[in-house]
């Protein structure tokens, strides 16, 4: 059982460049990868959301990628030569036509628009792109190992609030029959108080008869039984099993609906609190199993 919440750094170096990959995952019903790259490093999304597909099954993904030059150098300056002449010689004849109104300096035509231009040094993508895997798959291994650790706590959490709702399905088991059997005493007992005698017994044994029928709950806790005993089968399993289990969840918590307005009686409808709120802790845990 792996957890959807983990995170997970990763790192790779060759040839003067750097990369790293930073991942960060929450739950989400399905794989969304939310991918932040710089726009010179945009050749890197579909094998970033290639390997993520096949490392991570679902959760929402916070990509991080950043590239850099480890020896340095990543900028060069451009000069146009031919433009900086251009414009000496357009300075040179404003300068005849206007009189020497001052000294013309290398600075100021360094400084004339396209002269002088600061560009990055081109990445080979082939080669950051292998690097870029390099360090995104330890990233992915990381956080798959965070995110195993989690599920174990994720499963004990479960095991243990699973165990406690089947205890009180029992409790509601053993509680059942009594139910009938205390409606028949104060059925009888008011019938004593109204000063009713001699009543059919086979009549009030039909009437008893129709409030155990209404007030069943044999295949409710039946069915409550089988979904926990699969919820202990994923428990048990690996895998993608999170939307197994909320579906599994829900079908528990409609059986301890049915129980608690079918069933009659205070002590029942007190253990099916309680077992709805066991069900309720497993459902928000559930929620961030992958």
């Amino acid at each position: 059982m792996q957890s959807m919440t983990g995170v997970g750094i990763g790192k790779a170096t060759r040839d003067g460049w750097e990369v790293t990959a930073e991942l960060k995952t929450v739950n989400h019903r399905f794989l969304d990868v939310n991918l932040r790259l710089p726009r010179n490093l945009s050749f890197l999304e579909q094998t970033t959301r290639e390997m993520l597909a096949t490392g991570i099954r679902r959760g929402h993904v916070e990509v991080y990628l950043n590239v850099r030059n480890t020896e340095g150098g990543t900028r060069e300056v451009i000069t146009d030569l031919d433009l900086a002449e251009a414009y000496y010689n357009a300075a040179e004849d404003i300068i005849l036509a206007t009189g020497p109104l001052k000294n013309l300096r290398v600075a100021d035509v360094m400084g004339m628009e396209g002269v002088v231009t600061l560009a990055e040094r081109e990445m080979d993508p082939e080669e950051i792109t292998e690097i870029c895997c390099e360090a995104l798959q330890e990233a992915i291994g990381q956080l798959n190992q965070m995110r195993s650790r989690e599920g174990e706590h994720l499963r004990e959490d479960l095991r243990m609030h699973l165990e406690a709702a089947a205890a009180l399905r029992e409790e509601i088991l053993a509680r059942a029959p009594e139910v009938v059997k205390d409606y028949r005493i104060r059925l009888e007992n008011r019938l004593e108080q109204l000063g009713v005698s001699g009543v059919d017994p086979q009549r009030l044994a039909q009437e008893v008869a129709l409030m155990a029928d209404r007030c069943a709950i044999d295949e409710e806790l039946s069915r409550l039984d089988s979904h926990i005993r699969q919820m202990n089968r994923y428990l048990a399993a690996e895998g993608d099993i999170g939307k197994k289990m909320d579906f599994l969840i829900q079908e528990m918590n409609r059986e301890a609906n049915t129980i608690g307005s079918k069933a009659s009686d205070a002590q029942i409808a007190q253990r099916v609190v309680d077992l709805k709120s066991e069900i309720e802790k497993m459902r928000e845990q559930i929620q961030n199993v992958e």
